[in-house]
């Protein structure tokens, strides 16, 4: 709880697909492995939230579920924004703030409410009906980027409020199948990975790579577009894109390609590439971000030591 016990939740970990938390999916190994990048304890995973609906009730409720049940209905009943609710407070403190603390107040809220506007009109499409034509709405946008957008804007707003400094994100699950019709592509993932070198189904890995990685780029520009005292968010961050496998064909996990992101307050010179000996762990870059954040922890997994020339 080095980081975690200074802010409102201690970590936050969001997803575009469910996943099962027992039972074998992959080799023998339990699903939990491909459904979560979280865990509480070595052998204790944590399960992340799909829906952006749940996510902004957690955020931006008041941590009572009975209390937070009763807001959402009388938003519902009076289509009321959770800003209605305290947009009076904040007309107070905006009183007695400077200029630049005024902005950022006014673009804090701004953001906010773009959010649960963009939610409702989910929630509104996706809505199913239940017995007595109760509608049900379900909050999980059908399109698979405006969801990732959609999750990717409520961690940086989470981040931007330090309502949590820890967060992880799984755009999809290891080994996932989903299919990419809306960029070409109506394969599934999975499948597209085992190319046996076929030009044309590198082709369309290749597309979808260059998707996900649009939308990490996505997020890192709403991180630099707010700027703190000594920076934006990003140049205070430290934020790292990849996944457990380098190559699905042969099911490698070695070279694997890492994205680090963020300055670290200004400790890490960006655009640079940065090899290291093949066999070193991933876990060593863990490693070496927890020393840079003050965490004590000497070993991590498989680790084998902090890495060098990073900072």
């Amino acid at each position: 709880m080095h980081i975690g016990g200074q802010t409102p939740f201690p970590s936050l970990e969001l997803g575009c697909e469910r996943g099962a938390q027992a039972g074998d999916c992959d080799s023998g190994y339990s699903c939990a492995y491909s459904s979560t990048i979280a865990w509480r304890t070595d052998t204790t995973p944590v399960a992340k939230e799909v829906n952006p609906r749940l996510v902004f009730e957690r955020l931006f409720g008041n941590g009572d579920p009975k209390e937070t049940a009763e807001s959402r209905f009388n938003r519902s009943r009076y289509n009321r924004s959770v800003l209605d609710f305290v947009m009076e407070d904040a007309s107070s403190l905006k009183n007695q703030l400077g200029k630049r603390d005024q902005q950022k107040l006014d673009e804090y809220l701004t953001s906010v409410r773009e959010i649960e506007t963009r939610i409702a009109k989910f929630d509104k499409a996706s809505a199913t009906v239940a017995d007595g034509g109760v509608r049900i709405p379900s909050g999980v946008p059908k399109d698979y980027e405006e969801h990732i957008r959609l999750m990717s804007d409520m961690m940086v707003l989470a981040y931007h409020a330090d309502l949590t400094r820890v967060g992880t994100f799984m755009f999809a699950n290891e080994g996932s199948n989903r299919s990419y019709r809306d960029i070409g592509v109506p394969e599934g993932h999975h499948d597209i990975s085992h190319h046996g070198n076929d030009p044309a189904k590198l082709e369309k890995k290749r597309q979808i790579d260059k998707f996900h990685v649009s939308q990490f780029a996505y997020m890192l520009e709403r991180m630099d577009a707010i700027k703190e005292v000594d920076g934006s968010l990003l140049d205070n961050s430290m934020i790292i894109y990849g996944g457990g496998i380098s190559d699905g064909n042969r099911h490698n996990h070695d070279d694997l390609p890492i994205l680090f992101a963020g300055r670290a307050g200004g400790s890490i010179p960006t655009g640079e590439h940065k090899t290291y000996q093949d066999g070193t762990p991933l876990t060593n870059l863990f490693l070496t971000m927890l020393d840079k954040v003050g965490v004590p922890v000497e070993t991590l997994g498989d680790s084998t030591g902090k890495l060098q020339g990073l900072f």
